[in-house]
């Protein structure tokens, strides 16, 4: 299966094999297998659309996915706004890349199960994140 990345604004990702690497070692690396996963990457006014649209919540918001997997093969749509990475980045006082990382990692985690409703979630969430982005520049 495969992983694609869809722009709808001017962002692009240049080095999109090293991220498609990345992401199959996360699913691996929780036991399961990789469907099909498209990221799309927008900005604040086509995320909100989505999320009224299809979550009825009208509000802001980095990263919404929609999960399509069936057992252990990890499908989905995951929609990311990089005007609310660029913000966030800010924030946090980390770089572009670190935030879009962490994003990215938080919806494939979502795919996996884990989720982030609850304090005990967003403390492991957390942790997943991290140890996930750890995984980026490892070499196979």
């Amino acid at each position: 299966m495969k992983i694609e990345f869809n722009y709808e604004t001017d962002f692009s990702i240049s080095n999109e094999s090293d991220y498609s690497d990345w992401i199959t070692r996360i699913i691996r690396s929780e036991d399961s297998v990789l469907g099909n996963l498209n990221y799309i990457f927008c900005d604040d006014n086509y995320l909100s659309q989505i999320n009224l649209q299809y979550l009825n919540h009208d509000t802001l918001t980095d990263i919404i996915t929609f999960d399509y997997s069936e057992e252990a093969i990890i499908a989905g749509d995951i929609f990311i706004s990089i005007d609310r990475v660029k913000e966030n980045a800010q924030d946090y006082n980390v770089t572009l890349e670190e935030e879009l990382n962490r994003v990215m990692s938080h919806g494939v985690l979502h795919l996996l199960g884990y989720e982030d409703k609850t304090e005990s979630g967003k403390n492991l969430m957390r942790e997943k994140e991290n140890e996930m982005m750890g995984l980026f520049h490892v070499e196979q």
